[in-house]
């Protein structure tokens, strides 16, 4: 293949697979920044990075960043470079699946939270009217409770 073709190829690479990657949460630019880091052999520095893109330092500077703190990326050193170099972490099914189970489980646990706030008021001695339509209401909240802590079993057995 021409230089120009792998070009093409590795580009087609790059847009499909930020696809999948920003189904984890990540902003297009995040999702393109990792792929490319992804199939390149060498660690990048900032600079690098944004002509390789198109993208300003800023902006490489900010995806790097956000990259850095989910662990997909890693900071190396290399003798005799003064700027910082990057290059992504390789076990994509691990730290994506870690990603992708720790925001399910943060959330599920804020709603479940939220739920359960919603229970007190419930029980409140304030709503202490009891009703038919509050014993339905109590039935369905502990379903739906009771559901929030099987996901969150699920994603805690995911994690481990």
């Amino acid at each position: 293949m021409k230089d120009s073709q792998l070009e093409e190829v590795m580009n087609k690479m790059i847009i499909e697979f930020s696809k999948t990657l920003e189904l984890f949460g990540l902003t297009p630019l995040e999702s393109r920044l990792f792929v490319y880091l992804y199939l390149t052999d060498d660690p990048l520095t900032l600079d690098e990075m944004s002509e390789a893109l198109g993208k300003s330092k800023t902006s490489m500077s900010t995806s790097i960043r956000s990259l850095f703190d989910l662990n997909l990326v890693t900071r190396v050193w290399k003798k005799g470079v003064r700027k910082d170099l990057y290059e992504a972490n390789s076990h994509l099914y691990k730290s994506f699946s870690t990603i992708y189970i720790s925001k399910w489980l943060d959330s599920t646990n804020h709603h479940k939270d939220t739920l359960m706030e919603i229970r007190h008021e419930i029980d409140s001695p304030k709503k202490a009217t009891i009703s038919k339509e509050k014993e339905k209401l109590n039935k369905k909240l502990d379903e739906i409770i009771n559901f929030h802590v099987q996901i969150e079993g699920l994603f805690n057995n995911m994690k481990q």
